[in-house]
């Protein structure tokens, strides 16, 4: 197969969106001091395009503030000037490792996705739709703006914010999960969601590619799953941490993915799977190249590059959602690999599910709002 050999790494672009008071601007500061030494440029309401060292605090912004006049960021710019931005956030000297576009409390969601997929810089990628929700005003805010259903429906995401002010959380949990689509809903106060969930955070000042494993795997707590078919995990002790609001898996695989098994468990992952990251060897089917992966959501999207010299030839992902069955997943994993019969007879029509998937070789996929 005639594919190429490398890419350049990309910064996946997230929508942060929710109605006035949800406490969007209180989740971004909360990323920003949280997010593990990377780096965060940011478009926020009226202010435009600014980079934010992800250390620094939000009242730091200052004169690096850009103005779009009303604040609605749908209604403020077209995608060229959106595309603008996104264009000098992506630069290499700036330095960005994951940008964040928090709307105004009246944006269009939508709107803002559809801009972000249209882009014409080749250096970033969607992020996902996250959507906040004021769990103490859920329900005046649902009378006064009905769109908010639609809203749900269309997030990746769904952080369902001040639940220690609502008098009936679990009812509004509740609630908010019958109205997704398949979203993953964690739940918050302060919007203090584990930023790991959104983007990958990379330690200290060294930079590590965008679908590091290094990341996760220098963590120690339960939350995270190496699945093994004879154990479990839970997350007991941790219940209170950040991270108790969702689940991962890590996968390893030395044995090679048959495509058509894996594109059948992805076009059937279950709700509350937010993101699968990592690296695939689909074997005989492409002997030169391994496949990167990007999912979040809805959104789908491989990369081939050519194996590093001298790295091992392994399927390497990660998984993570919000009650998600980590042990099943891993099950359903397995049932991927390539049987050693079938090896012999791998044609290339058995990537074209894969291929769909791979920006420029194929038609592209579906548009997720």
């Amino acid at each position: 197969m005639s594919q190429p050999s490398g890419r350049s790494r990309q910064i996946p672009v997230v929508v942060l969106a929710g109605f006035l008071g949800s406490g969007k601007t209180t989740l971004l500061n909360h990323l920003l001091h949280r997010s593990g030494g990377s780096r965060i440029g940011a478009i926020v309401n009226d202010f435009g395009a600014i980079e934010i060292d992800a250390m620094a605090v939000a009242g730091a912004l200052g004169d690096s503030t850009v103005s779009l006049g009303n604040g609605c960021l749908c209604c403020a710019v077209d995608v060229t000037e959106l595309d603008g931005y996104l264009a000098r956030l992506a630069q290499p000297d700036a330095g960005i490792d994951v940008i964040v576009i928090e709307a105004s409390g009246l944006a269009e969601p939508q709107e803002l996705v559809r801009m972000v997929l249209a882009s014409e810089q080749p250096e970033i990628v969607y992020g996902g739709l996250v959507e906040v929700v004021d769990a103490a005003e859920f329900d005046d805010t649902r009378a006064r703006h009905p769109e908010l259903d639609r809203h749900l429906a269309l997030a990746d995401l769904v952080v369902v914010n001040k639940l220690d002010r609502a008098p009936d959380a679990d009812r509004v949990q509740k609630t908010v999960r019958s109205l997704v689509d398949d979203a993953a809903v964690v739940s918050a106060t302060y919007g203090r969601v584990d930023p790991e969930f959104l983007f990958d955070c990379r330690p200290g000042t060294e930079r590590i590619g965008q679908l590091s494993f290094d990341d996760l795997h220098d963590h120690t707590d339960d939350h995270e799953h190496t699945y093994d078919p004879d154990h479990t995990h839970g997350d007991g002790e941790h219940a209170g941490h950040l991270h108790s609001g969702y689940d991962s898996l890590s996968y390893v695989s030395e044995v090679p993915l048959d495509p058509r098994r894996l594109m059948r468990f992805l076009d059937s992952r279950p709700g509350g799977l937010y993101r699968i990251k990592g690296y695939v060897d689909f074997g005989p089917y492409d002997a030169r190249n391994r496949y990167a992966v990007h999912a979040v959501g809805r959104f789908l999207r491989f990369y081939p590059e050519a194996w590093p010299a001298g790295a091992p030839r392994l399927t390497q992902l990660v998984l993570i959602g919000s009650g998600i069955d980590t042990a099943a997943l891993g099950k359903e994993l397995e049932e991927c690999r390539l049987e050693t019969q079938d090896a012999p007879h791998a044609d290339e029509t058995g990537m074209w599910g894969v291929l769909r998937y791979v920006q420029g070789t194929e038609e592209e996929p579906e548009d997720p709002a």
